[in-house]
């Protein structure tokens, strides 16, 4: 499989696709579960995205904080039927 696919099997992502899949499920709860389960793949596929060091200044002093480094990327959730 091509490395810039990430196939999840998270528990939490499992069951939210579940609840979606239902029948029963309305559409307004079909809307909120398809951004809380886009949410939590973008959590998942950023996992191990590189960070480094920099330095701000906050309101009270400087201090060290990490941002991501490396090439801008986009984050496309697919949920695919079948």
């Amino acid at each position: 499989m091509d490395k810039r696919v990430t196939v999840i099997d998270h528990p939490l992502i499992q069951h939210k696709l579940s609840i979606l899949r239902d029948v029963n499920t309305g559409s307004k709860d079909f809307r909120d579960l398809l951004e809380e389960i886009a949410m939590l793949m973008g959590y998942e596929v950023t996992r191990n995205f590189q960070l480094e060091d920099i330095e701000i200044e906050t309101p009270i002093c400087k201090t060290k904080a990490k941002v991501l480094t490396g090439k801008k990327v986009a984050i496309i959730p697919i949920l695919r039927a079948g």
